[in-house]
Order: structure tokens, then C-alpha cells, then sequence
């Protein structure tokens, strides 16, 4: 099992520190909402799709060359990791647009996963 490369140690500390704060705000031990305030919640589908295909696309070129167990961590970094950002930013919108549309953070997660499972399967086709 070849390690962890510089990249992801620090992706992984990015999406670690990510997940924390979030799990801080849900224990209402920070406060974040209203930091962002954006004019609707739409923006947030679009960065979860343009995050979803860049980290599909990463995890794609970063697996070459790598043997099983390597895979599964790094689809653990590159899958799991990166919906903490769309749930950050989720945390940081005016509590009103949380209560109007709480599930966004699930929508979200389905637009990244959408958008991170073609690069993995045009990918799987190619062979």
C-alpha cells in the first residue's frame, strides 16, 4: 500500500476541520448562520456539481498506480471529505433559508455524488 501523498493529508485536515465545525454548530457551540448571506440557496447545487466532478476527476487520476486498500482510502477522502464544504456553507446561510429548506445539505450530497460518480464511470467503461 503505497501512503497517503502530501495532498491528501491536507485535503483530509481541510475536510476534518470542515466536518468538526459542523458538528460544533449542530451542538450549538458556534454559531454560524447568517455569515453567508447569499440571495437564494441555488448557488450551493452548483458548487456541490462543480465539486463533485473536480473531486471524481482527482480521485480518478489519483488512484492509477494504487492497490486496493489505497483505492478505498482514497475514495474515503475524495468522496466523504468534500461535502463538508456544501454543508459549511449550508451552516453559514440566514437561519431563515435553513428553515424554509432544511434538506439542502441531502440534495446537495446527491447532486456531488451524481456529478462524482460520472468521471468514475466513463472511467470503468473506458477499459
Amino acid at each position: 500500500m503505497a501512503p497517503l501523498r502530501r495532498l491528501e493529508i491536507i485535503l483530509l485536515a481541510l475536510f476534518l476541520a470542515g466536518w468538526i465545525v459542523i458538528f460544533l454548530h449542530w451542538l450549538h457551540l458556534v454559531r454560524l448562520a447568517g455569515n453567508l448571506p447569499l440571495g437564494s440557496l441555488y448557488p450551493l447545487y452548483s458548487f456541490a456539481s462543480a465539486l463533485g466532478w473536480a473531486s471524481g476527476t482527482a480521485y480518478v487520476h489519483r488512484r492509477q498506480g494504487t492497490d486496493a486498500r489505497g483505492r478505498n482510502q482514497l475514495l474515503l477522502i475524495y468522496y466523504l471529505g468534500p461535502p463538508a464544504l456544501v454543508c459549511l456553507l449550508w451552516a453559514m446561510t440566514p437561519i431563515a433559508f435553513q428553515k424554509a429548506a432544511p434538506l439542502v445539505p441531502i440534495y446537495a450530497f446527491g447532486v456531488f455524488s451524481i456529478f462524482f460518480l460520472v468521471p468514475v464511470k466513463l472511467l470503468r467503461l473506458a477499459r
